[in-house]
């Protein structure tokens, strides 16, 4: 079996394919990694270097974080001051940042920046309801960064509409390299939810724009959704799942659950480089995955082929989906090198809907290819069949001790409910948690990697898996 082939189970009709999750038991795992399938799925490992936690993917699978730096203790849950996040995130040095309390940290309507490379933000350590940031979001500047087990809710932040008060939730910008974001809960954004980003031509030739911009990204194992619709962005409609900025190479989108973003499912940009596999996608209400080379931006620089490899992902209509939806459109002025296999694309009752379509009548072209010409190394694909009953056992932040809004999210998901959102009050506001408090215990903790040494460790205010 080649390194993307699928094992594939008995043959069976594109409806019952889609109806997975009506058999689906939501078995919360004790500990849920990166590409840490059920035994009936491959394991995607990679196969060079030590990696950065059991089952890390993609070309930042051995990055180091924070391995063998200093721990720093998150002992509040104010915004900034001592034993604050903010502050942990200032520090210099290969630092691991660990949480002695758990509840909501509320940014005021701030997106804070991480400069500061060799980090690990261990979420899992946090006593349970864990760590939830509101009314702001994270910019990933720095290299070697590992962020698990967070959950970031942005939100209005009380803002006008069309304010131009916008925020993602996380997102790499300048030249960050060597970045995971796995196993977190991102949602309500006002501009993006998880974004890779940078300058689109810094530097005098093709090779120094992408190794200036974000370069070696994996965003695994995560929820990506209800980007706000009309909202407070100066644009309006603004519900987006992840924009891929011009030139960023080498980024894996791994075993992710996109869920009611009107588009940018994820969106690649002009020369990107990536791989997409064994997401789910499910009620784009405008676009799932595409491409677009924009002339506008580009100008008089040459234009460069964007590189797509997309492999087991299941694209799910929803209330909000029209018609003419395809798994994969482009747009634009650049071509696109595409190769994809096993991806399942169904309308809301199972039938089937197409592969690739256009949403402009630019010049642009699709040009399927044979064989991938991008792969991470060591990466085996699930087969679709699988993609929904395993992303949403696992996805998300903390899924042995899920809040009430991934719970809803998850069980709308399986259920083919929900709808885009235009406000975290068209929901119920923002979480209301009731702040706890635990001393961290190293000699709990495999602190190479972050995973605990017994299962108890990880602590969960209740075991419920129902929906």
């Amino acid at each position: 079996m080649n390194a993307v082939e699928t094992r594939r189970p008995a043959a069976r009709s594109l409806l019952a394919r889609l109806m997975l999750a009506t058999a689906l038991a939501l078995v919360v795992l004790p500990f849920s990694t990166a590409g840490a399938a059920q035994p009936a799925t491959p394991v995607a490992v990679a196969t060079s270097g030590k990696l950065a936690f059991p089952g890390a993917l993609g070309w930042a699978a051995d990055t180091v974080g924070g391995r063998g730096g200093e721990i720093i203790k998150v002992t509040t849950l104010a915004a900034d001051g001592p034993g604050s996040l903010l502050e942990a995130l200032h520090h210099k040095g290969p630092r691991t940042i660990v949480f002695e309390v758990g509840g909501v940290i509320d940014l005021g309507n701030k997106t804070v920046k991480l400069t500061e490379p060799f980090v690990t933000i261990a979420g899992q350590t946090a006593p349970s309801p864990g760590i939830t940031l509101i009314k702001g979001g994270m910019d990933i500047a720095a290299h070697d960064v590992i962020i698990q087990h967070i959950r970031i809710r942005v939100g209005e932040a009380g803002q006008p509409k069309r304010s131009g008060n916008d925020h993602d939730s996380i997102s790499t910008i300048g030249g960050a390299y060597n970045v995971i974001v796995d196993h977190c809960s991102l949602t309500w954004a006002t501009d993006e939810n998880l974004s890779a980003s940078g300058p689109r031509f810094k530097g005098n030739t093709p090779q120094e724009w992408r190794r200036n911009t974000s370069h070696r990204i994996t965003f695994s194992n995560n929820i990506i959704a209800q980007g706000l619709r009309y909202s407070t962005h100066a644009k309006i409609e603004h519900s987006k799942g992840s924009l891929i900025h011009d030139n960023v190479t080498d980024i894996l989108i791994y075993g992710n659950l996109y869920a009611h973003n009107v588009e940018r499912n994820p969106f690649f940009k002009g020369g990107v480089h990536g791989a997409i596999v064994n997401n789910l996608i499910y009620n784009s209400g405008q676009r799932a995955i595409h491409y677009n080379l924009m002339a506008e931006e580009w100008g008089n620089m040459p234009y460069q082929v964007g590189k797509m490899t997309a492999v087991g992902n299941v694209f799910r209509a929803g209330p909000d989906t029209p018609p003419h939806m395809a798994f994969l459109m482009i747009g634009g002025y650049g071509d696109l090198e595409y190769y994809g296999k096993d991806n399942i694309a169904v309308d809301q009752v199972g039938n089937p809907i197409q592969q690739i379509g256009r949403y402009t009548t630019a010049p642009a072209k699709v040009i399927e290819l044979k064989r991938p010409d991008i792969w991470p190394e060591g990466l085996t694909a699930m087969p679709a069949t699988a993609v929904q009953q395993h992303v949403l056992g696992q996805v998300g932040a903390r899924p042995w001790d899920r809040d009430k809004e991934d719970v809803q999210l998850i069980s709308d998901v399986a259920e083919g409910r929900g709808n885009i959102i235009d406000s975290e009050n068209d929901l119920h506001g923002y979480p209301q948690q009731v702040p706890s408090a635990k001393s961290f215990n190293p000699d709990d903790w495999n602190l190479d990697d972050m995973t605990p040494k017994r299962p108890d460790v990880l602590d969960s205010a209740t075991k419920a898996k129902g929906t």
